[in-house]
């Protein structure tokens, strides 16, 4: 068997299991967004304190990889209908805007206000782009896309995260903002960008190879479900947030009918 025929030969189950996992924890929901301003907020800690061991804990609780790779999805399943695709990048697109204003304030706030405080050996490493940059994308990449269809190397799947290193260079073009060193914003923007182009590529061309196209009954099916799954949710908080304000409102009554009485 050679290689292309083994991604054609994964069963059926193994394919409709990866698109609900990219679908499911790509959705822009509270917990998603909730860890992406954390895991941001922890690179950019990690940057500033020169820790590598914080920025790779950033890494492991990011969910960013899973719209990335919900954009090569979008792609290969594209036809006639765009809608997986608008939705990937709408959320990748919230995600990158949220990432980076919460590192531009963190920077503000918790710099140290020394001219040079920024220059750490983690922010300076993320400044100088090259094409290995590109080949580390694409091979991690690679990995994540046939992995995640493959239930059995699930516990390799952190490593692959570390690899897919998106958020530590977002972290740093929001440190060069919040510094205003246009050369950091450049070669971290740079770095950023080679690695989401590197990533979408090579995650389009194994997805093609999985011809994952034909399960497109699978990812419609399972937006339709995250997306009512949304609506429920801020139904819930909806009722909530006027439960709220109709007891301040009642509250408010009584306290000026008591003044009434008391004057």
């Amino acid at each position: 068997m050679t290689v292309f025929a083994r991604f054609r030969a994964l069963p059926d189950k193994d394919k409709a299991s990866l698109i609900r996992k990219l679908v499911e924890n790509g959705t822009p929901d509270f917990d998603y967004f909730y860890l992406i301003g954390l895991s941001t907020l922890m690179a950019t800690l990690g940057l500033l304190l020169d820790s590598g061991s914080i920025v790779i804990g950033s890494m492991l609780i990011a969910p960013l990889m899973y719209p990335v790779l919900g954009v090569s999805l979008g792609l290969v399943m594209m036809g006639d209908n765009t809608s997986l695709l608008q939705r990937a990048l709408n959320t990748l697109t919230k995600s990158l805007a949220i990432g980076l204003g919460l590192s531009i304030i963190a920077a503000l706030l918790f710099g140290n206000g020394d001219e040079g405080f920024y220059q750490t050996a983690e922010v300076m490493s993320r400044t100088t782009p090259n094409h290995l940059h590109l080949l580390v994308a694409i091979v991690a990449g690679a990995a994540v896309a046939y992995m995640l269809a493959r239930p059995e190397w699930g516990d390799a799947l952190p490593g692959v995260a570390i690899a897919v290193a998106l958020v530590p260079p977002l972290a740093t073009v929001g440190v060069g903002i919040a510094a205003a060193d246009v050369a950091v914003i450049s070669g971290a923007t740079m770095i950023l960008l080679l690695n989401l182009f590197g990533i979408i590529a090579v995650a389009v061309f194994v997805f093609l190879l999985m011809n994952l196209s034909e399960q497109e009954n699978v990812a419609e099916s399972t937006v339709k479900r995250e997306d009512k799954k949304i609506e429920s949710e801020n139904k819930v908080i909806a009722e909530v947030a006027e439960k709220i304000t109709v007891s301040k409102e009642k509250n408010k009554k009584i306290v000026i009918r008591e003044d009434i009485k008391t004057e």
